[in-house]
């Protein structure tokens, strides 16, 4: 558990000095399709909230804000020019023209599920909002879908490790 106090450690600053705008950026940034460790964010600022340095709710409300604001850009993004741009540079990614016709019948049937599980997988919870915007995915459907799957991600990475702080305690005893 040692590599968890370190993390902890170098996060604390950040999170001691600007709370929950730290929180906040870096989920957004994170939600956008910048490579930050969202979750790990989330983990370490729910257990120096167990210590009461910072406000839990705050932090978690930040996180929701941060997550479908980024998100919401990106579905922005993808909408208003993803869509040419995935068809002149996805072939670098193996993205055909094909491909992306799957992709967008994909999103026709089961778009909202997959904005909602997209929260939980690396790569997929960056490029969430440009695809769903660049299929074309309609904006209500994705905004529902992105605020459940947010919820859901916060409560589950930043509420979870809170709530079992006290049950580490006493394994890390023994």
């Amino acid at each position: 558990m040692h590599w968890m106090h370190d993390g902890i450690a170098l996060i604390e600053p950040y999170v001691a000095a600007y709370g929950a705008f730290a929180v906040f950026v870096i989920i957004y940034f994170e939600s956008l399709g910048a490579p930050l460790p969202g979750e790990s964010l989330l983990v370490a600022v729910s257990a120096i909230a167990a210590h009461g340095d910072v406000n839990l709710v705050h932090a978690l409300l930040a996180a929701f804000a941060g997550a479908v604001l980024g998100d919401s850009t990106g579905y922005a993004i993808g909408h208003f020019g993803g869509r040419p741009l995935l068809l002149r540079y996805g072939g670098y990614v193996k993205l055909t023209p094909e491909r992306l016709g799957e992709l967008e019948r994909l999103f026709r049937r089961k778009g909202m599920w997959i904005v909602m599980g997209a929260r939980f997988v690396a790569i997929l919870r960056q490029l969430n909002g440009l695809i769903a915007g660049s299929v074309a995915m309609p904006w209500p459907h994705f905004l529902v879908a992105n605020a459940i799957g947010a919820v859901a991600w916060v409560l589950v990475w930043g509420l979870g490790p809170y709530l079992a702080v006290d049950s580490f305690r006493t394994i890390l005893r023994f």
